[in-house]
């Protein structure tokens, strides 16, 4: 979802485009994504993790939006090794060949909220400690230290994202390992049942994709961010049960039902969570436009038009 609505984006302001994709199940790609922009743009089957294919990428490249990874949590645990050597041995190994062929390219990398841990202040400042909980947000926190080091130590520039709960088209939706909004969404689309555990009070801030985009492109070419680290969310909570009601009242199908919370999950909750995103807003000029409501309808918009493309 984000790697193909922001390729669409760069498109769309002219800029020549490289997708880089190991097509990973069950996080790979989807070919649909791109259907409107595929000649107008060079796709790579590449790993982050497998240098020679990198190379000539990070050789012709004056900006990388690193955003490959193993995205899931629950994974991380089950897998931690897995989860080490891509989402930090393959950025390890991106920023060793910058070292050598480009040092000049500017570095995005797309950290998590999950960083932070178990959640102390509200809004979150990007101050807040990191006491991460699961592998997946551990090697997350130490790639944004290694691209931090790469930077002074190498001067390399990179600019840090710590993203909230993206959601919005081109999302996938055929697993709840992550776009947890895009999976109720087709839970209700299909009239089944959304699953809530606990009362559904936890407050977590979602930011619709267009709006996080926009960080990002501005991100590549604004001076004023490189070697920041930089919350970007809507700066507004949410209860998770609200958002649900949000999703059903729009789909006009689906029902919803409480559970206990999962060991798994439970173990793992960070709490609640609202994104400090003044930093980001002055340095960038940037806020967030889409409210979790429109962002929903036109998500839902979207899939209505196409969701044999992302369920088959």
């Amino acid at each position: 979802m984000i790697g193909s609505s922001l390729a669409i984006r760069l498109v769309q302001y002219g800029a020549s485009v490289k997708i880089a994709d190991n097509r990973m199940p069950p996080y790979g790609a989807n070919d649909f994504n791109i259907r409107e922009i595929r000649e107008k743009v060079e796709v790579f089957n590449v790993d982050i993790r497998d240098r020679q294919g990198m190379t000539p990428l990070v050789q012709q490249s004056e900006i990388i939006f690193n955003l490959a990874g193993q995205v899931s949590h629950n994974d991380s645990m089950n897998n931690p090794m897995l989860d080490t050597e891509i989402n930090y041995i393959g950025h390890l190994n991106v920023m060793e060949i910058v070292k050598k062929e480009n040092r000049d390219i500017r570095m995005i990398h797309a950290g998590s909220r999950l960083q932070y841990g178990p959640i102390h202040q509200l809004p979150v400042p990007e101050s807040h400690p990191q006491e991460p909980l699961t592998p997946y947000s551990l090697n997350k926190s130490a790639a944004e230290n290694m691209y931090l080091f790469y930077h002074r130590i190498h001067g390399i520039p990179v600019v840090l994202f710590r993203i909230a709960n993206p959601y919005g088209p081109r999302g996938q939706m055929r697993h709840l390992k992550y776009c947890i909004v895009n999976w109720f969404l087709r839970q209700a689309m299909e009239g089944g049942e959304i699953t809530v555990f606990g009362e559904g009070n936890q407050i977590r801030d979602y930011i619709y994709i267009d709006d996080l985009v926009c960080a990002l492109a501005l991100a590549g070419i604004s001076n004023q961010v490189v070697g920041q680290i930089l919350n970007v969310g809507s700066g507004k909570g949410t209860r998770f049960i609200d958002m649900v009601d949000i999703i059903l009242k729009t789909t006009g199908s689906g029902c919803c039902t409480k559970v206990p919370w999962p060991d798994d999950y439970i173990n793992v909750e960070t709490g609640n969570f609202v994104a400090d995103i003044s930093r980001i807003q002055s340095l960038l000029d940037w806020k967030p436009r889409v409210s979790l409501e429109e962002g929903i309808r036109r998500t839902h918009e979207y899939y209505r038009l196409h969701f044999k493309h992302y369920v088959e």
